[in-house]
């Protein structure tokens, strides 16, 4: 396992981050004790150290067992957990961004996972009502009082996680450091916007979901391959998903690896910095998922994979990148700027 520095941030996190809503099995399904157990030596054992919960997750069991598991190697975990979700059904305070949801959740969470600070704390979701002034000053007085260390933002739109750094940076208050999203060859929707804008005010992306709940494993393809459908057990079934699936199935083959580590492997590779966050339910698949840290696609899997998933990205960004509009906007000398940015 190799490390990254997330963000405009001195911590170093490793290449694969373990996501852990898969520990407990209080929502009927997801992984016993000893098994969640297993799972995260499995992680550490090959030199993981990202950590990744929330206060919802098995009902609050997911944070309970990492605070155990964590408790004898505290320091050397980068513990990440998240607010927003409810705590208690029909209580208009007890969900949401606002400060009071905020505080009550991190209490919580700390008693859960047995620690007196959390390394990362997520705001999970945006619910378009909290002020964004409120929500900045909420969490940089969390991180002066001690209990947060760094703060991320998961499932936002680009455009208020853009103001929300911006307002930070102009009065002195903590900023994003990591964006949590969706992201996989079946998800690259985050190419439009939520990506340029990590990258131009340096936040690392941390990808939940690169094996797209298992439709890139190639388990949900049908038995009949003339069909070019998944099974109807696929929640994201559609034609081009199948083929996708089918692509990273046959690439997986050609290369001795799992589809599983392909599509991790694939995330990792992209020319920005992503960070993928990978869960299981037995050992034996986050031990197979670890793996896409051993080895490289080459450039022309890579071309391949990028080809067959590849999206348009709508206006302005494909009117802004056609020829004529390039020629009015630089006057035709384009090619004769260095600017290491276009």
């Amino acid at each position: 396992m190799r490390y990254k520095l997330l963000g405009k941030s001195g911590l170093r996190v490793s290449e694969i981050c373990l996501g852990t809503m898969t520990f407990g099995e209080d929502w009927g399904w997801g992984a016993s004790k000893s098994d969640s157990k297993k799972i995260f030596d499995s992680y550490r054992d090959k030199g993981g150290n990202f950590i990744d919960t929330a206060n919802r997750y098995t009902e609050g069991t997911s944070e309970k067992f990492v605070g155990e598991f964590i408790a004898t190697q505290r320091e050397q975990i980068v513990l990440a957990t998240k607010y927003t979700l409810f705590n208690k059904l029909d209580d208009p305070n007890m969900s949401g961004n606002h400060r009071k949801n905020m505080l009550q959740s991190v209490e919580g969470s700390l008693k859960r996972l047995n620690t007196d600070y959390i390394d990362i704390l997520y705001l999970h979701a945006w619910d378009f009502l909290t002020p964004v002034e409120e929500v900045m000053r909420g969490l940089d007085d969390l991180v002066r009082a001690g209990k947060v260390l760094y703060i991320g933002i998961s499932d936002t739109p680009a455009w208020i996680v853009s103001r929300a750094n911006m307002l930070a940076e102009l009065r002195g208050w903590t900023s994003f450091i990591a964006l949590q999203i969706e992201y996989s060859l079946i998800e690259r929707t985050p190419e439009r916007e939520l990506l340029p804008m990590a990258k131009e005010t340096g936040m690392s992306v941390v990808a939940w979901a690169p094996i797209a709940g298992g439709a890139l494993t190639g388990k949900y393809l049908n038995t009949m391959p003339e069909t070019g459908r998944l099974s109807e057990k696929s929640e994201r079934l559609n034609q081009r998903n199948s083929e996708i699936a089918r692509a990273v199935v046959s690439i997986a083959e050609k290369i001795g690896k799992s589809p599983a580590q392909v599509a991790i492997r694939w995330t990792m590779q992209r020319r920005q910095q992503i960070i993928p966050i990978i869960g299981a339910r037995k050992s034996d698949q986050i031990k197979d998922s670890l793996a896409a840290v051993d080895f490289e696609l080459d450039k022309e899997y890579i071309q391949q994979l990028d080809e067959v998933s590849n999206i348009k990205l709508g206006f302005p960004h494909d009117f802004l990148n056609s020829k004529n509009i390039r020629k009015l906007v630089y006057a035709g000398t384009l090619d004769k700027i260095e600017t290491g940015r276009i």
